[in-house]
């Protein structure tokens, strides 16, 4: 055996013998630990509710309280966008699926719509 072997031999049981000894520290298994509270169901029934109640307190808007929002839409446009959204077929339509970042001709939008409307 040269040196190199010699050295190479060294370290690997020298390697060994570590992951062993890191073996032999592991933690035991204690098993399933008994659950130990002085507080009754109802106790914690009451603190889960208002725990609920509050809301999230690590949130970025839970210091803020209601934040209100003033639209310049009203109802009936909301609901016509919303129905013209919902029957594009291509509405989820992501180009950076594609290659090179561009949707295929096959998948554009057709310049005639398909879309039936019921006769009310």
């Amino acid at each position: 055996m040269n040196s190199k072997q010699r050295i190479a031999a060294s370290v690997f049981a020298t390697a060994f013998a570590l992951l062993g000894t890191a073996a032999a520290h592991a933690e035991s298994y204690d098993g399933v630990h008994a659950i130990t509270s002085a507080a009754s169901r109802a106790d914690v029934n009451a603190e889960a509710v208002a725990a609920t109640r509050a809301g999230n307190a690590y949130s970025d808007a839970a210091a803020e309280g209601t934040v209100a929002l003033n639209s310049t839409l009203d109802r009936a446009a909301v609901r016509e966008q919303a129905v013209a959204a919902a029957n594009n077929p291509l509405q989820s339509l992501d180009r950076r699926a594609f290659y090179r970042d561009e949707v295929p001709a096959a998948y554009k939008k057709p310049s005639v719509s398909f879309t039936r409307r019921a006769g009310l």
